[in-house]
């Protein structure tokens, strides 16, 4: 999953959205975090259906679950074209196992400390390796991670 690239004018983006979305509300979905019993949120946004706190699902769009595609989530993507500039250094491409308890400011952070030096293969290990002691501190459990990296 390592892919190194000459020069960044070589590459153009195309970046799924990550906003949650559901399509088609009549279906019976509903956007919320998860609440504790206090009604404090945490979390990311999570798709449920209106009546049941089902499926649960932290993520914009789904391949395949037709339980999520009964409450309005779809397969189609967003996509967005960015021309790549000289200040973009490096693209992250992540599963919400990475995104989940790391903000957008710590994975820049983890991975630049790679950038420089060219080490794009530490850069992944150690964002999957900041990723999974975030879990453990957190749930307990883990859910799958899985980075791509491109300098």
């Amino acid at each position: 999953f390592f892919f190194k690239q000459k020069t960044a004018y070589e590459i153009s983006a195309c970046l799924v959205g990550s906003e949650m979305c559901i399509r088609d509300r009549s279906k019976g979905g509903r956007v919320e975090q998860l609440k504790t019993k206090d009604g404090q949120t945490y979390g990311p946004a999570r798709v449920w259906k209106n009546d049941e706190n089902l499926p649960g699902l932290a993520m914009s769009r789904s391949i395949g679950d037709q339980y999520a595609q009964r409450v309005g989530v779809t397969y189609e993507p967003e996509i967005l074209q960015n021309e790549i500039s000289e200040e973009d250094k490096f693209i992250v491409i992540a599963s919400d196992g990475v995104w989940e308890y790391l903000s957008n400011d710590e994975v820049v952070r983890i991975v630049s400390q790679f950038f420089e030096s060219n080490q794009i293969e530490e850069a992944c290990q150690e964002l999957q390796k900041q990723a999974l002691q975030k879990w453990k501190d957190q749930e307990g459990s883990i859910d799958g991670i899985t980075c791509l990296i491109i300098f």
